[in-house]
């Protein structure tokens, strides 16, 4: 006898109600993605009953595990079981059009109002301090959930000194893959990580010899191909939270010299506070870096698999996520990229640290931060700290 609770289904909605209903909860996505999937799951599960329970946690198990924001591929496939492809498309764009919106108003005040003004310098550098704390929590947190053995912390601390070497980071993440997918054979794991990552840091510290002996070349100007290249990159390689979206940002952005690190922190901590996505940060960093044009193309990068992922092939992930070996070399490259998010903490750390002038006071408000982030629970504790730093700094600015 068919269980009548399996065959649960989404209620008839219109294209429009389906808009406007993602769009409300858009409008109310504060607290990062735990508040933001809660949200959806009490009123389309438990409210509304579009599917059963068990079918929403399998739903998001395997959104876990691919790249992308998984409240935002939460809501495109929703929509998607509603009013097929289409429905998705509504449903996606509903769900971030509200940060979106917000991001493009914080760019567009933070360009012409508050980058250079000496009044406000105090304020950000506090913002940018609190910032590192958050992100170093992120940091840990993540890893919590995807250091499991050894093995995946060895490629963890591999990843973080490569990194920190230079080495590009797809070398990285392939030979940590790579390495897990072969635990079973620990000698050949061990080659298989470190020959290509020693080799590609050989490489480039003979090329960056190379360059330091020739003369300097400008950086290349951001080009909107560019910034949505930029985006893209860190869509498709955002495993085990936003916050792995953060080194490959910055490496597409801060490393061509489009944007100050400072400005970068400073559009994590907007992004903290807004109603979407963590990774809304790229639609700020994207219009520091080019204007309008340029947020909308890193957006359009960084939000374009997350609807792929859902829309075009979501009938076939369960099955593929099935595949032992597979996941095991996902696993390996999530533990990777906690390496890469480390390193690049350390390095916001280094050039936060060479603009403070009270390093005492830059210490205390760090540890203070990281104590509430560690300690402290509620989707209002981010913008808390934030606000916090935001004060400290202005009070201590000469």
């Amino acid at each position: 006898m068919t269980d009548p609770i399996a065959e649960i289904q989404p209620p008839r909605i219109s294209l429009i109600a389906l808009f406007l209903k993602f769009l409300r909860f858009g409008a109310l996505a504060f607290g990062g993605p735990v508040a933001q999937i809660a949200m959806v799951r009490q009123a389309l599960v438990e409210e509304e009953r579009w599917m059963t329970p068990g079918r929403f946690n399998r739903l998001l198990a395997v959104l876990q595990i691919l790249p992308g924001p998984e409240a935002h591929e939460l809501c495109v496939h929703l929509g998607m079981m509603a009013r097929g492809r289409l429905g998705g498309l509504l449903a996606g764009l509903g769900f971030m059009l509200p940060g979106l919106a917000l991001m493009m108003v914080a760019g567009w005040l933070y360009v012409s109002w508050i980058a250079g003004n000496a009044g406000l310098a105090g304020v950000l550098l506090g913002v940018q301090i609190v910032v590192l704390a958050i992100i170093l929590r992120a940091v840990v947190r993540i890893g919590q959930h995807i250091i499991e053995d050894r093995i995946l912390a060895v490629i963890a601390v591999v990843a973080l000194v490569a990194t920190l070497a230079n080495v590009p980071f797809w070398v990285i993440l392939i030979a940590g893959g790579a390495a897990y997918a072969l635990a079973e054979r620990p000698v050949i794991a061990a080659l298989v990580l470190l020959v290509p990552v020693i080799g590609a840091g050989m490489i480039g510290h003979v090329a960056g010899e190379a360059e330091t002996a020739a003369p300097m070349v400008t950086a290349a100007p951001a080009t909107v191909a560019m910034l949505f290249i930029a985006g893209l990159k860190g869509g498709l390689l955002t495993f085990g939270g936003a916050y792995t979206a953060i080194p490959y940002v910055r490496a597409d952005t801060v490393g061509r010299g489009w944007i100050s690190d400072s400005a970068f922190l400073d559009g994590i901590a907007l992004a903290g506070i807004l109603p979407a996505p963590l990774v809304i940060f790229a639609t700020f960093v994207g219009y520091v870096a080019g204007g309008p044009v340029g947020a909308l193309a890193v957006t359009a990068g960084m939000f374009l698999p997350a609807f792929a992922f859902s829309m075009i092939f979501f009938e076939r992930l369960e099955a593929v996520v099935e595949n032992p070996a597979l996941h095991r070399m996902l696993t390996g490259v999530a533990a990777a990229v906690v390496g890469i998010i480390a390193a690049t903490f350390v390095q916001l750390a280094q050039a936060t640290g060479a603009r403070v002038d009270r390093p005492v006071f830059a210490i205390l408000l760090f540890m203070a931060a990281l104590a509430v982030a560690w300690r402290v629970k509620g989707t209002w504790v981010t913008p808390a700290i934030i606000a916090g730093g935001a004060l400290a700094g202005w009070l201590i600015a000469p």
